[in-house]
């Protein structure tokens, strides 16, 4: 093997190494950020999960936001993050889907497609109203109080 070759094989031989070891670190933060989830609450088709409370699961909620129909926010007016917020689902029909109580200012829901009206209520007072069509990518809906 002359020296050209040696020295093109050893350079094929780093960048494999490199992208090993590049998906390897990728992996253990996915990984990392998707146990900085809560646990999640329901069964089926209907479940959920609220948080966002300290910066690694702020992050992971956030990073898990496109992979699940519906995603709530919640925050006052200037923008700071809210949580204890009453939360109503209703299907197209008025029919309640999920109730829960957003312990976070994220909530990942996972519903069937179809049409839904969001009810959100602060614990102090003020309500807000939302209707959401969920199906075909992922649907956010901010509430600021």
């Amino acid at each position: 093997m002359s020296s050209v070759q040696a020295f093109i094989a050893l350079r094929s031989l780093r960048r494999a190494l490199l992208g090993f070891a590049f998906a390897c670190v990728a992996g253990a933060a996915g990984a990392q950020a998707a146990s900085a989830l809560p646990q999640w609450k329901g069964e089926g088709a209907v479940r959920y999960v609220c948080g966002g409370i300290g910066s690694d699961e702020s992050n992971a909620m956030r990073a898990a936001m496109k992979e699940h129909p519906l995603a709530l926010l919640f925050a006052r007016a200037d923008g700071a993050y809210l949580a204890d917020v009453q939360v109503e689902i209703k299907g197209a029909d008025g029919a309640p889907s999920l109730a829960l109580r957003a312990n976070g200012p994220v909530c990942l829901v996972d519903l069937p497609a179809g049409r839904y009206t969001v009810d959100a209520a602060m614990a102090g007072g003020g309500a807000k109203s939302q209707a959401v069509t969920v199906g075909g990518g992922s649907k956010t809906a901010s509430f600021r109080f």
